[in-house]
């Protein structure tokens, strides 16, 4: 029962769409188990260059089931987009498929995504107003439309009917018109008759797959310390994206999940408001952003940007227990003359190593080590004893200072530019 679990160990973008597209071409099924449109996982291979939202990163292997998750919220108008995209390109969809279980992003929910995080005013949490956190709220509250509500015309018109009244006293409140039942009918008809038989149960897909020794890749969105439970809360998404979350997305019992990838940067970018203590400003960090076209997939927002932060990475795996590290992007510091390393805070004057609570780590300073740096290409390289020494002693740290070792190194976004341990 061979299952791997792709994970981000940051704070996001770390290159996960890359790793799933390259695992992805050994794998039976490829799950999304988390999340939803704000996730936006960059792929390039033989095909072209893609930015995958909601699909899963596994669909360029035609043999492969590519299954968006129970545990993931799927805004239908923006998945056939989507998948019109894939289409035009070339690229077959027949195998995509989605969980009955998987909540649907309905329109209210992108609008109210919208209102309440332009409310917070100076408190916005910088959410990508793709109607993820309001789609998990109605999850959470048990009014929420599911996938298999479209199969179903009783239960569809159920939901909304409870649903509707609330969203409407809602957008009432923010001075909006409300919407129609009606309409939201009439749209649920246009992808019931698009969608419908792309639903399956996952229960007897993942369980048979399971049954008969297939390969499952569980491919995560958004990053550890985005994790609603153990990310910097508030300033995390409404999902789980650690290990543990392909388990419940995924619909595959833990126990089954043989290998866990964490996937880093080989420095830190984020997207969003809250504590990054990594995060250069000024000429500093404006210059390793141009270095790593660090802009957001969903968003084009400029990503934040710092040295590698080994604390959140350490902490990423204390949470995931990683087997294998895959760390992206080390091409980008070709040429620096050093680089760093954050190994711990200092906060208040007392040094620490793990990540704090939010309020703690608002205050944090980082500790760095520094470190010579290289100036050979490495974006050509594909064996490991071809990396410039200083760039394999600055992986073997990373590799030290988080625990976890480093198995996959890509030096560049293509397929073939990655280096195997």
């Amino acid at each position: 029962m061979p299952v791997t679990a792709i994970v981000g160990a940051q704070w996001g973008d770390e290159g996960k769409g890359k790793i799933t597209d390259l695992l992805a071409e050994q794998a039976d099924i490829v799950i999304r188990f988390g999340g939803g449109g704000n996730a936006g996982h960059t792929v390039i291979n033989h095909l072209g260059e893609f930015a995958l939202h909601i699909i899963p990163s596994g669909i360029f292997n035609p043999r492969a089931v590519s299954l968006v998750g129970t545990g993931a919220v799927v805004d239908l108008d923006g998945l056939g987009e989507e998948m019109d995209g894939l289409v035009r390109e070339g690229v077959a969809v027949d195998n995509l498929r989605i969980s009955s279980r998987a909540q649907l992003v309905m329109p209210y929910h992108l609008l109210l995504d919208r209102l309440t995080d332009e409310a917070r005013g100076e408190l916005t949490l910088g959410t990508t107003r793709k109607g993820i956190g309001p789609a998990y709220a109605d999850k959470a509250e048990r009014i929420g439309v599911r996938a298999g509500d479209l199969l179903h015309g009783a239960a569809l018109r159920n939901a909304l009917s409870v649903a509707l009244p609330r969203h409407n006293a809602q957008l009432e409140r923010f001075g909006e018109p409300p919407m129609s039942g009606k309409e939201l009918e009439d749209r649920t008809l246009i992808w019931s008759e698009r969608f419908g038989e792309m639903i399956v149960d996952q229960a007897v897909l993942v369980g048979d797959a399971l049954d008969n020794g297939r390969e499952i890749l569980l491919e995560g969105q958004l990053g550890t310390m985005r994790d609603l439970d153990w990310g910097t809360y508030p300033y995390v998404t409404s999902s789980t994206t650690i290990a543990g979350g392909g388990g419940v997305g995924g619909g595959v019992p833990p126990r089954c999940i043989e290998r866990v990838v964490g996937v880093v940067k080989a420095y830190t970018s984020a997207v969003g408001t809250g504590p990054v203590p990594a995060e250069l400003t000024g000429t500093e960090g404006d210059a390793l952003r141009r270095r790593g076209n660090e802009f957001g997939t969903t968003t084009g927002r400029p990503r934040r940007v710092g040295w590698f932060d080994a604390v959140a990475t350490r902490y990423a795996h204390r949470l995931n227990r990683f087997t294998d590290l895959a760390i992206t992007k080390l091409d980008v510091l070709d040429g620096l003359g050093h680089v760093k390393l954050i190994t711990a805070y200092a906060i208040n004057g007392t040094e620490v190593t793990t990540i704090p609570d939010t309020a703690d780590m608002e205050q944090a300073i980082p500790i760095y080590e520094e470190m010579p740096g290289w100036q050979d290409d490495t974006s050509r390289v594909t064996s490991w004893s071809d990396l410039p020494a200083n760039a394999r002693r600055y992986v073997q740290r990373i590799e030290a200072l988080a625990g976890a070792p480093v198995t996959i190194v890509s030096v560049g976004p293509a397929r073939q530019q990655t280096i195997h341990r």
